[in-house]
């Protein structure tokens, strides 16, 4: 049985039309006209225990409604949610014990306490066994070395270290669920890495079950086996990375290097990029010609020196998957 089932689920807003100056104040007050914005507009989907999902979109697409409503925030305009046998809106309290949230540019610790006295407070709250607490933090020490900066103040913590820290206080109550809105909005190379693999590790020692929203297609790539992407309130794919890959991501490139300069290089049937000195990148379609193929042919004509074959990025992927929504 699913952990996560949302159904036909729809989240309508009223943006009420303001009339400028004294008599638009008026008329405001006398007749109040709106538009029906739909920010989530019939989303169903099933998640599984111990999945880590991608939930990514433009800006205003709908992402961090559906978590709002997944976490029983906003109450949904219909359709249904089940999370682990609750209806979140409905038990907020029963639903928040089994949930950890991250906001990434917000934080859910104390911003003047040092981050212990945010974890004891938040041990209170969820009730943490004294055992539990301390093999909690033990783990979070190993496996986001927060050690260093656990009694300074929230407000003088780096937002790598800050993040670590909200990481922490959300899987402090051993929560099956977890919701991340942008965990790694802001942070360097090296930070995102740590959270990277501490979510991967998490997953793997508890079967956390993991939702993940974010612009930074590289986490989805790096963490997700399964992706949905969400557009003006509806979900257009949900599938596996790897499969968005080989149905949208069918042009790849071949960057050759050539051992002498030929002027006249030419490959027929086959898009030349750029071709300056001794180097040449070609894009060619995996559906028409195997890269096996086109270095053979390449072969018989040129000799080269060196050859690299490019992958599109997920990035510019999905981004072709929205513009041709768009068009839609």
């Amino acid at each position: 049985m699913p952990i996560i089932k949302v159904s036909d689920l729809r989240k309508e807003f009223k943006v009420y039309q303001h009339h400028e100056g004294f008599f638009g104040a008026i008329h405001n007050l006398v007749s109040s006209k709106y538009t029906i914005v739909k920010a989530v507009d019939g989303v169903s989907f099933d998640v599984e225990e111990g999945q880590i999902i991608g939930y990514v979109g433009p800006n205003g697409a709908g992402k961090s409604t559906t978590i709002k409503m997944l976490t029983g925030i906003l109450v949904p305009t219909s359709g249904n949610i089940n999370v682990s046998g609750l209806m979140p809106y409905k038990k907020r309290k029963e639903n928040a014990q089994q949930i950890g949230v991250v906001f990434g540019q917000r934080t859910q610790l104390w911003w003047d306490l040092p981050v212990i006295e945010s974890f004891q407070l938040l041990r209170r709250i969820y009730r943490i066994s004294t055992e539990q607490y301390k093999h909690n933090l033990d783990t979070f020490h190993d496996l986001l070395k927060i050690g260093d900066f656990i009694n300074t103040p929230v407000r003088k913590l780096s937002l790598g270290q800050r993040m670590r820290c909200d990481l922490s206080a959300a899987l402090l109550h051993n929560p099956p669920i977890v919701y991340l809105d942008e965990p790694t909005i802001g942070l360097d190379v090296v930070a995102k890495q740590r959270i990277r693999d501490f979510l991967k590790q998490i997953n793997i020692d508890r079967k956390t079950t993991i939702m993940l929203t974010t612009h930074d297609l590289s986490d989805v790539e790096k963490l997700c086996k399964r992706m949905m992407i969400i557009d003006h309130g509806k979900v257009i794919y949900d599938g596996t990375v790897e499969e968005i890959k080989q149905k949208y991501g069918k042009k790849r490139r071949l960057i050759i290097d050539l051992a002498d300069y030929y002027e006249d290089f030419c490959i027929s049937g086959i898009d030349i990029i750029s071709h300056t000195d001794h180097r040449a990148c070609l894009e060619f379609d995996r559906d028409e010609m195997s890269a096996s193929e086109l270095i053979a042919q390449i072969t018989k004509k040129y000799d080269i020196s060196d050859l690299t074959i490019e992958e599109p990025e997920i990035e510019s992927i999905v981004a072709n998957i929205y513009e041709n929504d768009s068009e839609n």
